[in-house]
């Protein structure tokens, strides 16, 4: 066939190289709120939608949306410090690469926002890698309560109902909180 390339007759550096240019990329753009949340009402394992945002961004993939990070001001207030971000939401269809890709996205645009500091929390019972490989740092292995209360005396409980009506199960297990602070 005129114009095809048979990969089995080239060199290993070049069907690295042919292997760029074929396959598609990962791209991060800005997105919504609504889009994010909808994203993350959707897949999502445990966590709802959040109310509100600095600004949401989206991994795709040969124009199909295949992640989202959400980030906003700490949920703890302790840490609301002014300087520091957290990723408040986070959420992949499984596609490799696209949790770190995410991560690091947020933390450079965090940085040009001029915060000091990002942080996120994953369960105590998920690894971290897409962390650890965008260079975060576990700073916290226990954090958060099994449950919490409000000052307004509502508890927590174990279900929830989305936008969309199903019924989601929230972990009841401690959290670890990663962090990337801005050095230059």
């Amino acid at each position: 066939m005129k114009g095809s390339v048979n990969i089995q007759n080239i060199s290993t550096a070049d069907k690295c190289q042919h292997e760029l240019l074929v396959k598609p990329k990962l791209l991060v753009r800005p997105i919504t709120l609504r889009i994010a949340n909808k994203f993350v009402a959707e897949n999502h394992r445990h966590y709802k939608p959040v109310v509100g945002h600095k600004y949401s961004i989206g991994c795709y993939l040969a124009n199909e949306l295949v992640g989202v990070a959400i980030v906003g001001r700490p949920i703890s207030r302790k840490l609301d410090d002014g300087l520091t971000a957290e990723v408040t939401r986070l959420c992949t269809k499984g596609t490799k690469m696209a949790a770190s890709k995410l991560y690091a996205a947020c933390w450079r645009i965090a940085k040009e926002m001029g915060y000091t500091k990002i942080i996120t929390y994953i369960l105590e019972s998920e690894p971290g890698i897409s962390l650890r490989a965008s260079g975060w740092i576990c700073e916290d292995e226990k954090c958060g309560g099994l449950t919490w209360n409000s000052s307004k005396g509502i508890t927590r409980t174990d279900e929830a109902t989305n936008l969309f009506g199903s019924i989601k199960k929230y972990p009841n297990e401690y959290k670890k909180r990663y962090a990337k602070k801005f050095s230059d």
